[in-house]
């Protein structure tokens, strides 16, 4: 079946760009281009789209005001288009949590050749298309009256000396990974990360996590020290995050190097440098996205005895990545996301 995709950008330039890069899919029609939400609006009654593409800079109501209106009232698949800003960055990650289901850096001038985004697009809008949710997973604020949350673990808790968490997550991957870790204690064990993003996007996201979660959190840098209480965000774009052995201590490394099953940084190329290195002092967990990468590092994660854990299909955005790594035999345990905290917490308790 036909995915029909309605294009708001108050951009002519764009709107043709983003266009042309959909259209080279037979499966996927344009069936409208907007150039603001009014007209957006009247669209979406007349053509009932299946995904919408959203720019967040507009006259008028801006796109986050709009996605707001859209979730409300007439919930559906958004996925943004943002500049490559800092600005562009915090307004994305705020529509993540409004609900939009994922994010793609607005392509510049000739960017429409570039198959290889082209198919990163057309990936998330079928992707989109079949997920079927719609609505945020993680509010920022609780509802009043709300009974507090039960902590994932008790307040005595104290990390194995030498234990590590690694994370691999995409699309869905902001709202999930906001709702999992504000579940981790202050002094929780080191944590790596790996979500995929575009580049200038994840230095916005870990500061975001850091003001909303307990321990701390930073982009990471090649050299830092790995230490309790501290979780490392790998940079988008450009280079690996690997776990090193170092002289004086474990270390964030980053390696410049090609992508990995798709992606740099990779999940897989995490999940490999801690199951070399770590072991049975380490925890995996492959929570929701499109593809397979982690899969593979998972796997040898489990094999050198870490415990590993997926997200089920139930809770993810994207039953992909963790699907990818259950039928691989590198999930030793598959839970719904409001339980993988505690578990992955009290494996290195």
């Amino acid at each position: 079946m036909t995915v029909k995709v309605l294009i708001v950008d108050d951009s002519p330039t764009m709107r043709a760009i983003l266009s042309m890069m959909i259209s080279s899919d037979p499966e996927i029609e344009v069936v409208g281009k907007a150039d603001c939400p009014s007209t957006a609006r009247q669209m979406i009654k007349e053509l009932n789209p299946d995904v919408m593409t959203l720019d967040i800079e507009m006259p008028g109501m801006d796109g986050l005001d709009f996605l707001e209106k859209v979730m409300r009232l007439r919930p559906m698949p958004v996925i943004m288009v943002s500049a490559l800003t800092e600005a562009g960055a915090e307004a994305t990650l705020k529509a993540m949590e409004l609900g939009a289901f994922d994010c793609f850096a607005k392509p510049a001038l000739g960017f429409a050749s570039d198959r290889s985004q082209s198919q990163v697009l057309i990936g998330m809008i079928k992707a989109a298309s079949k997920s079927g949710r719609h609505r945020p997973l993680f509010r920022s604020r609780p509802a009043q009256n709300a009974a507090p949350a039960k902590p994932a673990v008790s307040s005595g808790y104290r990390p194995k000396p030498g234990s590590i968490i690694a994370i691999g997550a995409s699309t869905g991957g902001v709202e999930t990974l906001l709702a999992l870790l504000k579940d981790f204690p202050a002094n929780c064990p080191p944590t790596l990360i790996v979500q995929h993003m575009p580049p200038l996007f994840t230095a916005s996201f870990a500061n975001r996590l850091d003001r909303m979660c307990p321990p701390k959190v930073s982009e990471a840098k090649t050299g830092d020290p790995l230490v309790p209480g501290h979780i490392y965000i790998a940079p988008g774009g450009e280079r690996h995050l690997e776990f090193q052995n170092a002289a004086h201590g474990p270390r964030c490394l980053l390696v410049s190097d090609e992508p990995m099953s798709g992606h740099r940084p990779s999940v897989d190329r995490l999940f490999l440098s801690v199951a070399k290195n770590c072991g049975r002092r380490a925890v995996g967990v492959i929570l929701t996205g499109m593809g397979q990468d982690g899969a593979m590092g998972l796997k040898a994660m489990r094999d050198t005895g870490s415990v590993t854990i997926g997200q089920d299909e139930e809770s993810c955005v994207v039953y992909g990545m963790p699907a990818a790594a259950y039928r691989m035999g590198a999930v030793e345990t598959q839970l719904p996301l409001p339980r993988i905290a505690a578990k992955a917490l009290e494996a290195c308790a």
